[in-house]
C-alpha cells in the first residue's frame, strides 16, 4: 500500500505553487527546514498540553488542540480544511460530509463517558472507536496524527489513564498505533490501548 498523502489542491489554497511548501509564518520555502521549524515549535507546545490538558468538550475541541499546537507555524491552525485527501488507496472524509463526521464522534464521546472507569476493555474498545472516526474525519491540512493523538490521550485521562500512543522510546508502539489508524482495524487500536493503560 502507498501511504503518500495526496491533495486535491489546484488552486495552492495551503501550498506555495512554485516551490510546494506550505505556507507557514516563518515563511519558510525548504520543506526539510519547515519540517524542523514545525517539530520544534509543536512539541514546545504538546509538552505545555502535557503539563495542563485542554478540557475536551465535545469533538470541536479537536479544533481547539489543533490551533493551540500549530498556532506558531500555520495561520489556518485550528482551520478545517478545505481540500481532499487520500492516502494511498483509501481516501479520507469528504469535506462536504464535515458536519457528519463530527456529530458522529460527539456521539461516540457521550458514550464514552457513560462508562465506568473500572470498565477498562471497554473503554479502551470506545477510544480505539473515537480514535478511528477521528482519524477518518482528517479535519485538517497537516499535524492530524498529533491533534488526534493528544486529543485522545486528554480523553484517557477523564479515566485516570495515562496513554502516549507516540512515546519517544517505543518505535512499536507508534508503528502499531500508525497500522491500526491506516488499516481501520479498531481492535488492533484497542489492544494497543488496553495495553498501554495496564502500564
Amino acid at each position: 500500500m502507498n501511504n503518500s498523502y495526496e491533495y486535491i489542491d489546484p488552486d495552492h489554497v495551503y501550498t506555495d505553487a512554485k516551490t510546494g511548501v506550505l505556507r507557514n509564518l516563518g515563511d519558510i520555502d525548504d520543506k526539510n527546514a519547515l519540517s524542523f521549524f514545525e517539530s520544534a515549535a509543536v512539541a514546545k507546545r504538546a509538552s505545555q498540553l502535557k503539563d495542563k490538558p485542554l478540557k475536551i468538550k465535545n469533538s470541536h475541541s479537536l479544533i481547539e488542540i489543533h490551533k493551540f499546537l500549530f498556532q506558531d507555524v500555520y495561520e489556518w491552525a485550528g482551520k478545517v480544511r478545505t481540500v481532499e485527501i487520500s492516502k494511498g488507496d483509501k481516501g479520507f472524509l469528504p469535506t462536504s460530509r464535515f458536519d457528519t463526521g463530527f456529530s458522529h464522534i460527539d456521539i461516540l464521546l457521550e458514550e464514552y463517558r457513560k462508562l465506568p472507569a473500572n470498565y477498562k476493555m471497554q473503554i479502551a474498545h470506545k477510544l480505539a472507536e473515537i480514535l478511528d472516526a477521528v482519524n477518518f474525519l482528517h479535519p485538517f491540512r497537516e499535524g492530524n496524527g498529533r491533534a488526534q493523538r493528544e486529543f485522545i490521550r486528554t480523553l484517557a485521562i477523564e479515566k485516570g489513564i495515562d496513554l502516549h500512543l507516540n512515546p519517544p522510546d517505543n518505535k512499536d508502539v507508534y508503528e502499531r498505533y500508525m497500522s491500526g489508524t491506516i488499516n481501520g482495524d479498531i481492535k488492533s487500536l484497542a489492544d494497543l490501548i488496553s495495553k498501554l493503560a495496564g502500564k
